[in-house]
């Protein structure tokens, strides 16, 4: 790999498409790059790991906020393990959550999908249960 990249090069380097290191780069996740006398964006070598870690930690699920947390956080060489594991562990009782919110979504429509005859008739239970709300 040859640094510094364009936004292209940087997006194929790492897996992040151009769109979202654009949008992290507005919302400040990353710092705006130094560009050409054209005005084209360039990534160094860092800019590069850098997405290549915020790519990671949106594939473990973190929100946007913890990854610049996670990001202050791998910047600073006097932070103590102890935060960085703090985060993590309240990132798994989130998930946890959604996975019980989940699993219930998924058997009241699988209740729903049995109950339904899936014929030529107009009556079904899915969109009576839809229409009637919580």
């Amino acid at each position: 790999m040859s640094y510094p990249m364009n936004i292209g090069e940087a997006a194929s380097a790492t897996g992040v498409s151009a769109k979202m290191i654009r949008h992290y780069e507005a919302t400040g996740l990353i710092p705006a790059p130094a560009r050409t006398l054209a005005g084209y964006r360039n990534y160094a070598e860092s800019e590069v790991h850098t997405l290549r870690f915020i790519r990671h930690a949106r594939k473990l699920g973190f929100s946007v906020p913890q990854i610049g947390e996670l990001l202050g956080l791998w910047r600073n060489q006097r932070r103590s393990s102890a935060k960085v594991k703090s985060l993590a562990q309240t990132h798994i009782a989130e998930l946890e959550t959604k996975i019980r919110e989940m699993t219930a979504m998924k058997a009241t429509l699988a209740h729903l999908v049995h109950c339904c005859h899936g014929d030529e008739r107009p009556d079904c239970p899915i969109l009576e249960n839809l229409a009637a709300g919580d």
